[in-house]
């Protein structure tokens, strides 16, 4: 069997994601810039529409269920906008109704309305990464020890927990059970995080980030698929020979999940990469009527129906900082029609914007 031989990340990239083996919890303390007005106000009509007063964000374009991602999200949004009273309000119901009694992690889903509304007890990695990095940044930003203590013991346990060593890369299981196949592994593309795994590494240091970094980058330039060359939202690494593939069992597309794959690489300065111009030339294929939601990897199909407010943000995004366009970084604000998803995207893309401006 072949090595497969570790990307080095782009000069750029070693910038944007700095020193992730080494950088102790006091290094790089600085807050993220605050959210200026109209980025306030767009959390404040997120907060009024999609979160309850018990502190559960309910995603209206499923069924009205929860889950880690939407409250990671929701916590990071709310310490930006310096929001600590929803923030604590979002904590305290994530704790009881998500985290899982064996460790730190959280439960992935939350069914309200049936007699186990926690059914399925396993996790979602892109949820314990977001909740973890909100965790960190509200320690410092109102000089709270716990929120720090519970942030690093999340981390760890990702490190525990989630990284897995297959033909010669370090991955991040999309849960800590479900994905591992006696002929390799199932990944999900859009959940390397890195504006958040950098937050980790700087509080918990481990050369495993790093690895986790580089590995991932090589990873999402390799697992391109269809005429696009885009990334999927399911992906299989196959043990032997690190063969990537479309996952089986799940649907061979860019969709919903695997769009957030540019909104990360962008955030963390990572916008030349592959991956991003990819989905810009496949959003803004003239051949398409509209802005598309999604495209099938295998057939080329294209979606009959118009991408959401939510796409068209990581796509705006996307565009103004490879072009280095001026732009309004905040004018983000929600319409009636935007769902959970659309409205969470909408605001994570202006953060992002916030960052890499």
């Amino acid at each position: 069997m072949r090595p497969v031989r570790r990307p080095l990340l782009p000069r750029r990239g070693l910038l944007a994601l700095p020193a992730l083996a080494a950088c102790p919890a006091r290094a790089g303390s600085a807050m993220p810039p605050d959210a200026p007005p109209p980025l306030r106000a767009a959390w404040k009509d997120f907060r009024a529409r999609f979160l309850l007063p018990e502190g559960r964000v309910v995603d209206t374009g499923n069924g009205g269920i929860s889950h880690s991602e939407g409250q990671g999200w929701a916590l990071f949004c709310a310490v930006r906008c310096d929001d600590r009273a929803s923030f604590d309000r979002l904590l305290d119901w994530t704790r009881r109704a998500l985290r899982r009694p064996e460790d730190r992690l959280h439960a992935w889903r939350y069914r309200p309305g049936v007699a186990q509304a926690r059914s399925d007890r396993n996790n979602a990695s892109d949820g314990d990464l977001f909740i973890a990095a909100a965790l960190l940044l509200a320690a410092r930003r109102w000089a709270q020890p716990a929120y720090a203590e519970a942030g690093h013991a999340i981390a760890h346990d990702i490190l525990r927990l989630l990284l897995r060593q297959v033909a010669g890369r370090t991955v991040l299981l999309p849960g800590a059970t479900g994905f591992e196949e006696a002929e390799g592994v199932v990944l999900n593309p859009s959940y390397y995080a890195f504006p958040a795994i950098r937050l980790l590494a700087r509080a918990v240091p481990d050369p495993a980030w790093l690895r986790l970094v580089a590995d991932g980058l090589g990873l999402l330039r390799a697992a391109r698929f269809g005429r696009w060359g885009l990334p999927p939202d399911w992906l299989m690494l196959r043990r032997t020979d690190g063969a990537l593939s479309l996952a089986p069992g799940w649907p061979p597309r860019f969709s919903y999940d695997a769009v957030r794959v540019p909104l990360y690489m962008a955030w963390a300065g990572l916008a030349d990469e592959p991956p991003v111009r990819a989905a810009l030339a496949f959003w803004g294929d003239p051949g398409h009527p509209h802005l598309p939601a999604w495209t099938d990897l295998g057939s080329n199909q294209v979606s009959p129906y118009p991408a959401g407010e939510g796409i068209a943000a990581i796509h705006r995004l996307v565009t103004n900082n490879r072009l280095k366009l001026g732009h309004e970084i905040a004018a983000v604000p929600l319409k009636n029609t935007d769902d959970y998803y659309g409205a969470i995207l909408k605001i994570m893309s202006a953060l992002a914007d916030m960052e890499i401006s």
